[in-house]
C-alpha cells in the first residue's frame, strides 16, 4: 500500500538494570522521508536506534518494515533486511580499498576467485551514481573522516538499504563536506529511501528534514512537521519547558566588567601558538575566546592553567603575579580548567559519579588522610540536584552516563571548589541542545555569582549569546577585541579570516 509507512515502531520498551531507557515509544518513517530524531542526551534516541538496527533487543512493542514484523537479533540481520546505520565513528576496514569496503562480502567472482576488474567497475559505478569523487583503489585508512563517512553511506546504498540511520553525520565535517553529504541525503530521499537523521544542529534539521520526533526521558513527546515549528518551541519540547521559562534563563550577556581585571595573561608566548597573546577576564564576566582550529585558543588556556610553561609573558591574578609550576598551583590559586576532550582529559571512566564529581574537592573533604564519606555524599547530592545530573545513583559508573551528563559532572567537579576563574574549552561540544541550554545557563549563573569565565567555543552563536567581550585569535595572535554591539557572527568571522593581529 503506497500510504503504508515504510517503518512503524509501536509501544517499544527497553529496560536496563535500574533504568527504563524506552517506555512505550512510537516512531514512524515514510518512504522518501528524512525524519529527525531529537532529544537530550539520555532521552532514548540511541536505544531506539539500537532496537531498530538489531544492536539491542526490545522488551516489548512491535516493529514493522513494509508492513511485516521484524525482530533483528544483530545489526547484520538488520543490514540484510535493508536497515543500515552510519554512526559518528565510522567503522570500515581501514587496511582495504574503497572498492573492497563497498562490496565486502558481495565481491564479484570468476572461477571461484574475486574478479578485481569487475569489483572496481561496480564500485566506480556506485560512486558515480552518488556523485562521489573517490578513487575505488584508494586505501580507506588514508581517507579523511568526511570521505570515510561517504564510503559508509555508499556501502549502505550498495546493499539496497531501505532505511538509513545517520547519527551525528556532520560532527567532524567542513562546510563543503557537509554540503556534499546533504546532496547524498537528498538523493536517498529521491530514491524512496527513508532516512532517520540524528543531529544536535538545528540548521541541519531545518535544511534537510521533513518531520521531527522528540523523545524525553525515554518517552515520546511528539512527532510534528518541521515546517512551521519554531526553533524555540522545539527546544521547549525537548526540555519540557515553557517559552517564558527559557527566556528567563537566556537573559542578555553581562556588561564588560569595570575596574582592574581579575585574571590577566599578559603577552603569553609559547612557540608560535600563542605568540604574545594578552587576555583579561573581570569578576563576574564571561569573555569569549574565538578562532579557527590551530589559532592558539586551547594553548592559551593551558598556559593560564599551568599545564604548559610560557616562553614569555606573565599571568596575574587579582593583582598578584602567579608562578605556575603546574595545575596544582593554578587550582590552589582558584583557577579551574574544563578540558575540551572530556573522555581523554576529564572523566575517570571506571569510577563512579560520586568519585568523579569530588576529585577536585578531596583535600577539603579529607582529615587525617581519611575522606569524610558523609560530607562527600552531601556534596554530591547537592550538585547532582543543582545541575540536574541524570544517573541511576551516585554510584553509577560515569562511563555509562550520556555525554551531557558527563559534562555536568565535570563542571560540578570544579564548581564545588567555588573557583575564582573558570576556563572552559568547548564546554558544549558533542552534547544535545537541551543539555547545552542547561550548561549555558549554568555558565551565566556562575558568572553572576562573581566568577570570571573564559569561554572557548567553535560555536559562534554560543560566544555571541553568552559573552560580554570576545577576543579573536588568528595564527597565534589576537586579531580583534570585540564588545557590545561589535560582537556579531560577521565581525568574528572577518577577524578569524582577515589580516594580521595586534601590533
Amino acid at each position: 500500500m503506497p500510504d503504508e509507512p515504510l517503518l512503524l515502531m509501536r509501544g517499544v520498551t527497553k529496560t536496563y538494570p535500574g533504568v527504563r531507557a524506552l517506555d512505550g515509544v512510537d516512531f514512524e518513517l515514510r518512504r522518501g522521508e528524512v525524519h529527525a530524531l531529537v532529544g537530550e542526551n539520555g532521552a532514548g534516541k540511541s536505544t531506539l536506534l539500537k532496537v531498530l538496527t538489531g544492536a539491542a533487543r526490545r522488551d516489548a512493542g512491535a516493529v514493522l518494515l513494509d508492513g511485516r514484523p521484524i525482530d533483528f537479533r544483530s545489526p547484520q540481520e538488520g543490514q540484510a533486511s535493508g536497515v543500515v546505520a552510519v554512526y559518528q565513528e565510522v567503522q570500515l576496514l581501514g587496511r582495504t580499498t574503497v572498492a573492497e569496503n563497498l562490496l565486502a562480502g558481495r565481491e564479484p567472482t570468476r572461477w571461484g576467485l574475486i574478479d578485481w576488474r569487475r569489483l572496481r567497475q561496480q564500485a566506480r559505478a556506485l560512486l558515480d551514481r552518488l556523485g562521489l569523487d573517490l578513487d575505488p583503489d584508494a586505501a580507506v585508512g588514508a581517507l579523511n573522516i568526511a570521505q570515510r563517512q561517504m564510503v559508509a553511506v555508499a556501502r549502505a546504498v550498495s546493499v539496497g538499504a531501505r532505511v538509513v540511520v545517520l547519527d551525528e553525520p556532520t560532527s567532524s565535517l567542513t562546510g563543503r563536506e557537509v554540503a556534499l553529504l546533504f546532496d547524498v541525503v537528498r538523493w536517498l530521499r529521491s530514491e524512496g529511501v527513508g532516512v532517520v537523521y540524528v543531529s544536535h544542529r538545528f540548521d541541519e534539521l531545518y535544511t534537510l528534514c521533513d518531520r521531527v520526533t522528540v523523545l524525553r526521558d525515554g518517552r515520546l513527546v511528539c512527532t510534528r512537521p518541521l515546517a512551521g515549528l519554531e526553533r524555540l518551541d522545539l527546544v521547549c519540547l525537548m526540555l519540557g519547558k515553557k517559552r517564558d521559562e527559557l527566556r528567563q534563563r537566556e537573559g542578555r550577556p553581562r556588561e564588560a566588567a569595570a575596574g582592574p581585571p581579575l585574571l590577566r595573561g599578559d603577552g603569553l608566548k609559547r612557540g608560535d601558538r600563542p605568540d604574545g597573546v594578552t587576555v583579561e577576564v573581570g569578576r563576574g564576566e564571561v569573555v569569549g575566546l574565538a578562532g579557527l582550529l590551530g589559532s592558539g585558543r586551547t594553548e592559551t588556556a593551558r598556559l593560564l592553567f599551568g599545564l604548559d610553561r610560557p616562553d614569555a609573558g606573565a599571568i596575574v591574578l587579582d593583582g598578584r603575579r602567579l608562578e605556575l609550576r603546574g595545575p596544582r598551583d593554578a587550582i590552589a590559586a582558584g583557577v579551574a580548567f574544563l578540558a575540551e576532550d572530556r573522555k581523554a582529559e576529564g572523566i575517570v571512566p571506571d569510577l563512579s559519579v560520586r568519585e568523579n564529581l569530588t576529585l577536585a574537592a578531596l583535600p577539603a573533604l579529607t582529615r587525617w588522610g581519611v575522606v569524610s564519606r558523609a560530607r562527600q555524599e552531601a556534596l554530591v547530592k547537592r550538585f547532582m540536584a543543582r545541575l540536574h545530573i541524570k544517573a541511576s545513583s551516585p554510584e553509577q559508573r560515569i562511563r555509562d552516563l550520556s555525554g551531557g551528563n558527563q559534562q555536568k559532572v565535570l563542571l560540578a567537579r570544579w564548581l564545588c571548589r567555588d573557583p575564582r576563574v573558570l576556563l572552559l574549552d568547548e564546554p558544549t561540544r558533542g552534547i544535545d541542545l537541551g543539555a547545552r541550554a542547561e550548561i549555558e545557563a549554568l555558565i551565566a549563573e556562575t558568572a553572576a555569582a562573581g566568577t570570571g569565565v573564559l569561554l572557548i567555543s567553535s560555536e559562534l552563536e554560543e560566544l555571541i549569546g553568552g559573552s560580554a567581550r570576545v577576543i579573536v585569535l588568528r595564527d597565534g595572535r589576537v586579531a580583534a577585541r570585540l564588545k557590545g554591539d561589535e560582537i556579531s557572527e560577521g565581525s568574528i568571522m572577518r577577524a578569524m579570516a582577515g589580516g594580521g593581529g595586534e601590533p
